[in-house]
């Protein structure tokens, strides 16, 4: 029996580096920065001082002014998203109606600062002197519930919680959910806002970029200065169809969702070496799922984010999936432009994998510098490269041992 096929008819972003799709392109390839110091909290008592903020976003400008006093910034930022991908889907006109559209959303740190300010005026005042308007920023799943809200999306409310894999899951939880037939479309992706708790947990942890004295403050994926990962925040979303219903409504088709594999290896949490067994499972039942072959993949959107072991190892899985054509495949990492941004990584990287085979242009992994003998592939470095591109491999790994790879597809009639 065929496989169903799931296509991408919208896209958005709210990032450090554009808070749309044209803008967030446009500086990707250029190679534009969004890594910058940081203005939402203090940061006076850490060695690192920057991140990828956005620092222009105003959500009364995507949701109006009423109903928004008492929502937390992350579910601001992904019901904003969603507004816009919506629009960009040309959907504003109700085609669908509310059951026959649903919203997976990649958050697992999305409450964290709420939960940490409600408790913190619960354990000062008391608990019944806490406003109840702020309880419902507290639970986990409220990014994607707020967002459901505003879009009076009906069919389907999911939140995915697997960290920096959770976007390419809510994406894969979504096609899914579309071949069984119980929607029409499915608002996915994921969305990670910069909080004072987070860059806290991961200053203190030594694990971002400069936080260990006398190490530089830089995110540079496979260079050999790396130290490091920067934090950054975004809302990215795309919205699924059928393919058949896109065809339906004359939809703009971005790209196809052509397959994917997850894996989890248990391995990852307790060795500091990084094995990479899972990650090699994910790509290739992506790789087999999608029925294309090794020679088939036009480039890679690599996960790496500056970190000292991590990026060799991703290199490492390449090499030992990819043999001798690894040296072959252009490998970019966005990171390097909008830092980690945990739960929408992937999909930023999915929708940065869309506009690649849209305008066939890979963008560049910016601050590569000094080669290191671990790091040795084609990582097309600083600058922007154009070059026919059919199909992309995205790669999200977690060091807690979720592994998630997604391919997707110029469409083909």
């Amino acid at each position: 029996m065929e496989k169903t096929r799931i296509v991408v008819t919208g896209v958005s972003v709210i990032s450090s580096i554009g808070s749309d799709k044209n803008a967030f392109w446009n500086n990707l390839i250029t190679g534009v920065s969004g890594i910058k110091p940081i203005t939402l909290f203090d940061v006076s008592k850490f060695n690192s001082k920057q991140a990828g903020e956005i620092s222009d976003f105003d959500a009364k400008v995507y949701l109006g002014q009423k109903g928004i006093r008492h929502i937390d910034r992350t579910s601001l930022l992904v019901s904003s998203a969603t507004v816009l991908a919506i629009k960009d889907a040309n959907l504003e006109n109700n085609t669908y109606s509310g059951d026959d559209l649903g919203i997976v959303v990649g958050s697992t740190y999305g409450s964290i600062d709420s939960i940490s300010s409600f408790d913190f005026q619960s354990l000062r005042e008391g608990p019944n002197y806490v406003n109840p308007m702020d309880f419902p920023n507290t639970v986990l799943n409220a990014p994607a519930s707020r967002a459901s809200i505003f879009c009076k999306a009906t069919g389907l409310n999911t939140t995915i919680s697997n960290g920096v894999t959770s976007s390419i899951d809510a994406i894969i939880y979504a096609s899914d959910f579309l071949r069984m037939g119980r929607v029409k479309a499915v608002v996915a992706g994921g969305v990670h806002g910069l909080t004072h708790d987070i860059f806290w947990g991961a200053h203190n942890a030594g694990i971002l970029a400069g936080s260990k004295n006398g190490t530089q403050e830089i995110c540079a994926p496979f260079d050999r200065r790396r130290n490091g990962m920067v934090i950054g925040e975004a809302a990215a979303l795309v919205i699924l169809e059928t393919l058949e219903d896109a065809l339906r409504r004359n939809a703009h088709i971005y790209a196809e969702i052509k397959g994917y594999g997850t894996a989890f290896d248990p391995k990852m949490t307790v060795s500091r070496d990084y094995q990479p067994d899972g990650n090699k499972r994910a790509i290739m039942c992506a790789i087999h799922d999608a029925g294309l072959t090794l020679n088939d993949i036009s480039c890679i959107s690599a996960n790496a984010y500056s970190g000292v072991y991590g990026d060799a190892m991703e290199t490492r899985v390449m090499k030992e999936v990819f043999g001798m054509r690894a040296n072959l495949i252009p490998v970019t990492a966005i990171k390097s432009m909008t830092g980690e941004c945990y739960d929408a990584s992937g999909a930023l990287q999915t929708i940065a994998a869309a506009m690649s085979i849209a305008t066939h242009t890979v963008p560049p992994t910016i601050n590569y510098q000094e080669r290191d003998p671990e790091c040795d592939l084609d990582y097309v470095a600083n600058t922007a490269r154009v070059l026919p591109v059919k199909n992309v491999l995205i790669n999200t790994f977690s060091r807690l041992g979720n592994s998630s790879s997604l391919i997707i597809s110029k469409y083909k009639p």
